[in-house]
């Protein structure tokens, strides 16, 4: 049987100690090569080539046009690692079909690092602060957890240190690893409250051991976290209607949210805290609201939340098509309307109403589209005097429905 032909776009994946540990095969492809593209460092280690030499632009859409370009033509991509890690291969996937690209990856940092640790990698979190908030971090953070983080320079070890420290995790040991796989490897341990390290170089590794300390708060990655997790104005969805509502809303992995309404974000930040490769976009108007769901965002490790302001329906103009939407008040004035057009096939809508008017709305759209419809009412022991009494809150209507499924 003939061999079949490689596609026209490989990855290369480099170790530390450079061109030298390639495989026989990753060094031919980079022979033959007409371009190479990668950053400053990897194309310094080519010397003198034949091959076009082309260093990452930014943006980054700019060199994504340059590979475009050279469609058909031998190109290599060199990279740290693998490239599928955290890397430019994972990101040239969005641009690129499978057809086009060919990876040739070296071991990640990840695998070097739980290996000199003697960690065994799937029971750790690989994580990444290159290019992204170092609150990410906070998502994951739990008692004796092992966390893998790729660096973002030199800087990202006491960044991380006192982001522990912050959250009560001071006594967390933390392992920086350098030039993993290179001649000038280095392997260095602390702590997060008595960080100490100096001179570290860009290229790291960090190595974090959850160790909790007296004032440490964990929280679940289940939803219906405790309503005192976020900060708010009292405009939030309480937590068992939230968790009611984020079991409604079915979250899977690389689907999108409208939180429509966000109030203090509970609802997009518990849907993204559920999986990895979620995305959300809270829709508030009030632009002190939208400070507090920043801020709660990064405190619960989900900073990737897209904050938009302005009104429901006008903002949903720029959205990509949502997977799941949360309408938590403002059924009025078109925005069901809109939201359920926008709304995949398939994808579910859920919405509260507190008022008659809204209550109303949602009779009628059950009548309608069918799905489930519920009232709900919480009551909590509260003190009355000397002594304990249930108090009930404001009952809630709440109904879901997923789109298609219309009596």
């Amino acid at each position: 049987m003939a061999e079949t032909a490689r596609p026209w776009l490989t990855v290369i994946g480099i170790g530390d100690s450079g061109l030298a540990t390639l495989p026989g095969e990753a060094r031919a492809t980079l022979e033959a090569a007409k371009t190479v593209f990668g950053g400053e460092r990897h194309l310094a280690m080519l010397g003198d080539s034949p091959a076009r030499t082309v260093a990452w632009a930014k943006p980054f859409a700019d060199s994504v046009a340059a590979l475009k370009a050279s469609t058909g033509t031998p190109t290599v991509v060199l990279a740290t690692g693998d490239p599928m890690w955290f890397g430019v291969g994972a990101t040239l996937t969005r641009h690129f079909s499978p057809e086009d690209m060919w990876v040739i990856p070296a071991p990640s940092a990840f695998q070097l690092a739980a290996a000199r640790l003697v960690w065994p990698l799937a029971d750790c979190r690989c994580l990444t602060v290159h290019g992204r908030p170092v609150e990410t971090v906070n998502r994951y953070l739990a008692p004796s957890a092992r966390l893998l983080i790729y660096a973002e320079d030199a800087s990202s070890p006491q960044a991380i240190a006192r982001l522990l420290t912050g959250r009560g995790f001071g006594p967390s040991r933390i392992v920086v690893l350098e030039h993993l796989g290179g001649e000038r490897e280095r392997v260095r341990a602390t702590t997060a409250a008595g960080f100490d390290l100096a001179d570290i170089a860009d290229l790291n590794t960090v190595a974090v051991e959850c160790v909790t300390g007296r004032a440490a708060t964990s929280r679940s990655l289940m939803a219906g976290l405790s309503d005192d997790a976020f900060v708010h104005d009292g405009k939030m969805t309480k937590r068992v209607l939230r968790a009611l509502a984020i079991a409604a809303l079915e979250p899977l992995p690389g689907q999108q949210l409208w939180d429509v309404g966000a109030g203090s974000g509970s609802i997009s930040i518990e849907w993204l805290r559920s999986d990895a490769g979620m995305s959300a976009v809270a829709i508030e108007p009030v632009a002190e609201r939208r400070a507090m769901i920043a801020e709660n965002a990064a405190a619960l490790g989900v900073p990737e939340l897209a904050i938009v302001a302005g009104e429901a329906p006008a903002a949903f103009a720029e959205l990509a098509p949502p997977d799941a939407v949360f309408i938590g008040g403002g059924l009025t004035d078109g925005v069901f309307d809109a939201a359920w057009d926008a709304l995949t096939p398939g994808g579910r809508m859920v919405a509260h109403a507190v008022t008659l008017e809204s209550e109303a709305i949602l009779i009628a759209l059950h009548a309608k589209l069918g799905g489930e419809l519920m009232r709900i009412g919480v009551e909590r022991a509260e003190k009355v005097g000397p002594y304990r009494g249930f108090k009930p809150a404001m009952p809630v209507v709440h109904w879901h429905v997923t789109k298609g499924d219309a009596p």
